[in-house]
C-alpha cells in the first residue's frame, strides 16, 4: 500500500504550481531529507529549486540592484531574487515557523500573483515567479507555527514518516500525468461535493475545496483518466481536507417522527426529479466517510494545543525589537552614529542610480554620495519576557506561604536568567504595594530583596493590581512581553483611601482587575491560602486569567504552576 505522503508528493510533482506546495512536519534530520530529495528530483525543473536560508532578508527573496553589474555597465541592473530564480519549480523553506512576518507575507503574495514586484534602489520591475513552497515545520505543538497565511495557500499539510522513501511515482509516470493534466475535466458535482465535505468538517478556508479539486485532477491524470472519478475525489479530500478539519462530521440523527404527507398533485408535478440529488448525496456521503477515516484520532487535542500558537510568528518574527544588538535584518535610511552602524553596500546601492543626475558617469573611480543615501544596519533581538510576581505578605497568608513564595520567585528568576528574561517582584501588605524588585536578571540583588521581606498587616489588593498594571505598561513600552503571577488568597480588606472596609476594598480590587484585563496581559492567580478562596476565583475571572488553588504546595510546585499558566496564557516563560 502506498504511503499517503508518497501519494501527496506524487500529486505535488504533477502540478506543483497549481497546488501551491505543502507544510511538512517532522523536524530536522537525515530521514526527512530523503523525502525532500525524492520530491525535488521529480519536479519538472529540479535544477531551479532553491533552498531558503534561515533568517533570509526580504530583499534576497524579491531581488534588487546588482551592484557589480551596475558599476560595470553604468546603468541599474536587476539581480533576481530566490523567488524569480525558482520560477516554474519550488522553494524549500527549512524552519518555516521562523520566517519573519514580512517574509511570510511576501511569499503569500508571490503564491497569489505568481510574480515578484521589485521597487527599490531605483529599480521598478515585475518578474515571473510561479513557484511552489515546501515549508518544513520543525516546531513543537506549543511553539510558534507556520504563518496562517502560508498554511492557507498550500494544498497539503502532512507529517513525514520515519521510514525510507517508497511509493512516489516514477519520472515516466509523472511525465505522462503532466502531459494529460490539461485534458482532465471534472463533473460540476465534484466541486459541490468537496465544498459539502469541507463544511461538514468545519473547514472555513475557501481555497481548500479548490485545492482538493486540483489534487483530484492530478490524481486522475496519474491514473490515466481524463474525467475525475469518485476515487480521485476521495483521495484528494483525504489529503487536503482531512488535515484541515476542525471538527468530526456529525452522525446522522434517527428519524423518530413519521414522514410528512406527500404534497398535492399540482405541487408534485412542479417538483423536479430528485434522482440527481440522491446521486449527489451518495457521492458526498462516500467522500465524507472516506475523509473522516483519515482524520488523525488526536485531532481535537492537537487543535487545542496549536490554536493559540497558529498566528504567532517565531522568535524571528513578530516578537522582535529593533535595537543596536541582535540579528542583522536588512537596512533602512538613517544617519550612522549613536550605536547605529553604516551599511556600506546598501548605501552604495542607494547612491548608484542617481550618479548621472549628479554629474558622474559610470564606470568611475568615485561615487557622489549624499546624506539621503545613507543606510544603517537594522538589528533585531527577541522580545524578552518579564514575569511580574505579586506576593501577598499580609497577615492572612504570610504565616502560611511567604517562605514558599520567596523560594518560587528565586526559581523563576534563576530560569529567567538562563533565558535572558526578567522577573519583577511586588509585595503588598498594610496600606501599600511596594515594587521591591524592578525588572531584573540579577540573582544576588533578588536574593537580598527577598531575604528581608517582612510579613503581616492588611491586604491592599487594588494597590497591588495597580502596581502590576504600571509595571506591565512600562515593560510593553520598552518592547517586552509582560506576564503577571499573583500569590494571594484574594481577601482584600484595605481600600486605596484606607477607609471603607472589606466591601469597598473588594469592589476596588475588581475594578483594578478589569483595567488590567483590558491590557490583555497574561495572568496566573495562585491561591496560596489554606483553603480555596471564592474572592480569589472572582478576581482571577475579572482578570481573564488562570486560577489555580494550591492549598498545599512547595516553592518548586508554585514556580511550575506559574510557568505552565503563563505559557497557556500567551506569554512564554519556559
Amino acid at each position: 500500500m502506498t504511503e499517503p505522503v508518497a501519494t501527496l508528493l506524487s500529486l505535488l510533482a504533477v502540478d506543483p504550481i497549481g497546488l501551491g506546495g505543502a507544510v511538512l512536519r517532522g523536524g530536522a534530520g537525515g530521514w526527512s531529507s530523503g523525502w525532500i530529495g525524492a520530491f525535488v528530483s521529480r519536479l519538472p525543473e529540479p535544477h531551479r529549486v532553491r533552498r531558503v536560508p534561515a533568517g533570509i532578508a526580504e530583499e534576497r527573496l524579491t531581488g534588487g540592484l546588482d551592484l557589480a553589474a551596475t558599476l560595470l555597465v553604468g546603468r541599474p541592473v536587476l539581480e533576481p531574487g530566490l523567488c524569480a530564480l525558482a520560477d516554474g519549480a519550488a522553494l524549500v523553506v527549512p524552519m518555516a515557523e521562523r520566517l519573519t512576518v514580512g517574509a511570510a507575507a511576501l511569499l503569500a503574495q508571490v503564491l497569489d500573483e505568481r510574480i515578484v514586484r521589485v521597487e527599490r534602489d531605483g529599480l521598478s520591475a515585475v518578474v515571473p515567479a510561479a513557484i511552489a513552497l515546501l515549508l518544513l515545520d520543525e516546531s513543537e505543538p506549543d511553539e510558534a507555527q507556520v504563518s496562517s497565511a502560508l498554511h492557507d495557500r498550500v494544498a497539503f499539510h502532512a507529517t513525514l514518516p520515519h521510514a525510507p522513501v517508497d511509493g512516489v511515482a516514477s519520472e515516466a509516470e509523472l511525465m505522462r500525468a503532466r502531459a494529460l493534466l490539461p485534458e482532465v475535466t471534472a463533473d460540476p458535482q465534484a466541486l459541490a461535493t468537496l465544498v459539502a465535505v469541507a463544511e461538514a468538517l468545519g473547514v472555513s478556508s475557501v481555497r481548500a475545496p479548490i485545492f482538493a479539486l486540483r489534487a483530484a485532477r492530478a490524481h486522475a491524470a496519474l491514473a490515466g483518466r481524463t474525467l475525475v472519478a469518485a476515487d480521485d475525489l476521495t483521495a484528494a479530500s483525504a489529503l487536503v481536507l482531512a488535515p484541515r478539519a476542525t471538527r468530526l462530521p456529525a452522525a446522522d440523527e434517527p428519524e423518530d417522527e413519521a414522514p410528512p404527507p406527500p404534497p398535492p398533485d399540482h405541487e408534485a408535478e412542479q417538483e423536479p426529479s430528485s434522482d440527481m440529488s440522491d446521486e449527489q448525496r451518495a457521492l458526498e456521503d462516500r467522500v465524507l466517510e472516506a475523509t473522516a477515516a483519515n482524520i488523525p484520532p488526536d485531532l481535537l487535542l492537537r487543535l487545542a494545543a496549536e490554536g493559540s500558537a497558529r498566528d504567532r510568528a517565531g522568535r524571528a518574527g513578530g516578537d522582535a525589537v529593533e535595537g543596536a544588538r541582535g540579528r542583522r535584518r536588512g537596512s533602512r535610511r538613517g544617519k550612522p552614529g549613536g550605536g547605529k552602524r553604516l551599511d556600506l553596500l546598501a548605501t552604495v546601492r542607494a547612491a548608484v542610480p542617481w550618479q548621472r543626475l549628479r554629474g558622474v558617469t559610470l564606470p568611475a573611480d568615485r561615487l557622489a554620495v549624499r546624506p539621503d543615501d545613507f543606510r544603517i544596519v537594522r538589528r533585531f533581538r527577541p522580545a524578552g519576557t518579564t514575569t511580574i510576581v505579586l506576593v501577598d505578605a499580609s497577615g492572612s497568608t504570610a504565616l502560611h506561604r511567604l517562605q514558599e513564595a520567596k523560594g518560587a520567585v528565586e526559581l523563576l528568576l534563576a530560569e529567567s536568567y538562563v533565558r535572558r528574561d526578567e522577573v519583577a517582584l511586588v509585595t503588598f501588605r498594610g496600606n501599600t504595594a511596594d515594587v521591591v524588585l524592578p525588572p531584573t536578571r540579577a540573582l544576588a540583588r533578588a536574593r537580598r530583596a527577598l531575604s528581608g521581606l517582612p510579613g503581616g498587616g492588611g491586604t491592599p489588593m487594588a494597590a497591588a493590581l495597580d502596581a502590576a498594571l504600571m509595571l506591565a505598561t512600562r515593560v510593553r513600552r520598552s518592547g517586552g512581553r509582560p506576564g503577571v503571577v499573583i500569590l494571594s488568597d484574594g481577601k482584600a480588606n484595605v481600600p486605596r483611601a484606607g477607609v471603607g472596609g472589606r466591601p469597598v476594598a473588594h469592589a476596588e480590587a475588581l475594578d483594578a482587575a478589569r483595567r488590567l484585563a483590558r491590557e490583555a496581559v497574561p495572568v496566573v492567580w495562585l491561591d496560596v491560602g489554606p483553603r480555596p478562596s471564592a474572592q480569589a476565583a472572582e478576581l482571577a475571572s475579572a482578570l481573564r486569567g488562570h486560577y489555580l488553588p494550591l492549598p498545599a504546595a512547595d516553592a518548586e510546585r508554585i514556580a511550575g504552576a506559574a510557568r505552565v499558566g503563563l505559557g497557556a496564557g500567551g506569554a512564554r516563560v519556559a
